[in-house]
C-alpha cells in the first residue's frame, strides 16, 4: 500500500475482519480503543504483505504475522480492520483502530500528522514487465512511450508522476488494488508495472514464468507503524515491542516465512 501515499479522503467504511466494529471509546488510562485488543488498521489486499488467505476471510501476510506477534508482546489480541487505502490515515485520526500495519512508508510529510514507530523493513522501488517482455530498462526514464501502470494512491503513484513531471511522457493507468495491475500485464494491456520489491518478489515467486524484474532501485524506503499523532504511550509500546522482536528473531522468522530470505534485519 507500499509504499503508501497519504490521501486527504475520509474514510468511508470499515469492516472488522474479526467481529463488528461500532466505533467504542478508548478506555481512560488505556493504551488501545477496545480493552484486551490491538485494533490494526489494514488494506487487506496488497500481498505478500496484507492480503486474505484461500478462504477469503483470513487476513495473512507479513504485516498479519507481524501484527499479531506485536500484539502478544503486549499481552492483547490482534484483530484487524480491513480498510480502504484512500481513507486508512483519516481512520486512525478518528479513533477507528489503534495503529495502521499496512505497508506505510514512513515520510516526513507523514509524519507531521502522524507517530511512526521505528522502520521494520526496507522496501525499493522496481519496474516489472513480463517474462518474455523485449523492454530493456536500464533507468526509471526509459518507460517513455510504454504503457505504465501502477497502484492509485501509492509511493508507486507518487514516483511515476515524479518521473511525469520531469518531461518522461508514457500512458499512465492507475488500479485501486495492486494486483490489477499484474493482470492487466498478463492480458497484454499494459507494457511495465511500477512497483514496489516487497509485493513484486511475491508475484515474481508465485509465477516467475509469468514476470520479471526489469529495473530495481536502492532500498531506500522504510515502513513503519502509523498511529494517531500524539499516541505516544501506545508508540513507545510497539517500539519496545518491535526491539525485542529483532532480538529474538521473531521478525526474522516471519519474513523468511513470507518472502524466503531476511528482508528485515537491514533496518535493525
Amino acid at each position: 500500500m507500499c509504499y503508501r501515499k497519504m490521501a486527504g479522503v475520509l474514510l468511508a467504511a470499515c469492516v472488522c475482519v474479526s467481529g463488528v466494529f461500532a466505533g467504542p471509546q478508548k478506555e481512560a488510562g488505556g493504551l488501545t480503543i477496545k480493552p484486551g485488543v490491538l485494533m490494526v488498521g489494514m488494506e487487506i489486499g496488497y500481498p505478500p504483505l496484507e492480503y486474505y488467505a484461500e478462504d477469503g476471510v483470513t487476513p495473512a501476510g507479513f504485516d498479519v504475522e507481524m501484527g499479531k506477534a506485536l500484539a502478544e508482546k503486549l499481552g492483547l489480541k490482534a484483530e484487524f480492520v480491513d480498510t480502504a487505502w484512500d481513507g486508512i490515515f483519516a481512520g486512525v485520526q478518528t479513533d477507528k483502530y489503534d495503529c495502521i500495519m499496512s505497508s506505510v512508508t514512513i515520510t516526513p510529510e507523514r509524519s507531521e500528522t502522524l507517530n511512526f514507530t521505528r522502520p521494520y523493513i526496507g522496501n525499493a522501488m522496481t519496474i516489472v514487465v513480463t517474462k518474455n517482455s523485449p523492454i530493456t530498462i536500464t533507468k526509471p526514464e526509459d518507460i517513455a512511450g510504454y504503457r505504465v501502470t501502477y497502484q492509485a494512491e501509492t509511493t508507486a503513484d507518487i514516483y511515476a508522476t515524479k518521473i511525469a513531471e520531469s518531461g518522461v511522457k508514457f500512458e499512465a493507468f492507475e488500479y485501486d488494488k495492486v494486483m490489477n495491475c499484474f493482470d492487466e500485464m498478463k492480458l497484454g494491456r499494459v507494457d511495465v508495472i511500477v512497483v514496489d520489491s516487497l509485493v513484486a518478489f511475491e508475484y515474481l515467486d508465485r509465477d516467475p514464468d509469468a514476470f520479471k524484474f526489469a529495473w530495481q532501485g536502492p532500498a531506500d524506503e522504510q515502513f513503519g507503524i502509523a498511529l494517531k499523532k500524539g499516541n505516544d504511550a501506545l508508540t513507545t509500546e510497539l517500539n519496545k515491542a518491535l526491539e525485542e522482536m529483532f532480538a529474538d528473531g521473531t521478525l526474522q522468522k516471519i519474513s523468511n516465512d513470507i518472502f524466503h530470505m531476511d528482508l528485515v534485519s537491514s533496518v535493525k
